[in-house]
């Protein structure tokens, strides 16, 4: 079977508007089960962004660089999270080894993805750059510099413009990895059917998917705003959740072979 064939006969589940509601209360009954793995996921994560901080505090576009990235490849990150809840929905034993079993298995799928999405990240950045190199009325060197002639700027629309710009170039990522890790760790298929699959799911779902992407982007901006410590909450709620969203929006394998049972018994 070809990638388009694939990603085409996929079923994806039509969505209440408010169903991403129910992914985050989903993700804190995983969280309650296993709350070392889920809060030592946020924990890394947090001290990975303190650290960029720390090395990056004077560099703006260094910082910028590796905060994008950061951000950006954090879903792949959270691997480890979506194979817990799985294994929770499966009721099999959850413990550290099936976090560990998932990242020594080095699957090809996920490293070429994490490199697709750093690549995406290096991307805004150059493009963002551009734009403020451009438009700016000096240069942009320390954060100092972007709050001060960027975001304080009253006499250009120069931030504005920053923010819509991000998110013309946010969205086709959010469209592309808001399902497929999940769905390769579910399932045998390329990176190329994954993010196709992806796609179908956020223009089937238009209004929940824009939902979920609000709350994505809400949590994660609490989790920065407080110093990154809220990162060590936000990072395994919303890991969690992302599996459920995927459970929701593709049904399991098992359901269609028990369809397809079904009607050819009819």
């Amino acid at each position: 079977m070809t990638v388009d064939a694939t990603a085409h006969q996929t079923p994806i589940r039509i969505l209440r508007p408010l169903q991403p509601l129910t992914w985050l209360e989903r993700a804190w009954h995983d969280i309650r089960q296993a709350p070392g793995i889920a809060f030592s996921h946020g924990a890394l994560l947090a001290l990975a962004g303190w650290f960029i901080l720390g090395v990056a505090r004077h560099q703006f576009w260094v910082m910028a660089g590796a905060l994008s990235g950061f951000l950006i490849v954090a879903p792949v990150a959270a691997t480890g999270l979506y194979a817990v809840s799985r294994a929770i929905e499966r009721g099999e034993p959850v413990g550290w080894s099936t976090v560990i079993s998932v990242w020594l298995s080095v699957d090809r799928r996920l490293v070429a993805f994490g490199l697709l999405l750093g690549l995406a990240g290096t991307g805004w950045v150059l493009t963002s750059a551009a734009l403020i190199h451009a438009m700016s009325p000096a240069p942009v060197v320390t954060p100092i510099d972007f709050l001060r002639l960027v975001v304080a700027n009253r006499q250009s629309w120069l931030f504005e413009i920053w923010l819509a710009l991000g998110a013309l170039l946010a969205a086709p990522v959010y469209a592309s990895s808001v399902l497929a890790i999940p769905l390769m760790l579910d399932r045998p298929v390329g990176v190329l059917t994954a993010v196709l699959v992806s796609w179908r799911a956020v223009l089937e779902n238009p209004l929940p998917m824009a939902i979920w992407a609000a709350l994505l982007m809400g949590f994660t901006l609490l989790g920065l705003g407080s110093l990154l410590m809220g990162l060590i909450a936000v990072v395994p709620m919303l890991g969690h959740a992302s599996w459920y969203a995927y459970r929701d929006l593709v049904p399991p394998s098992s359901d269609l072979d028990a369809t397809a049972r079904a009607l050819a018994g009819a």
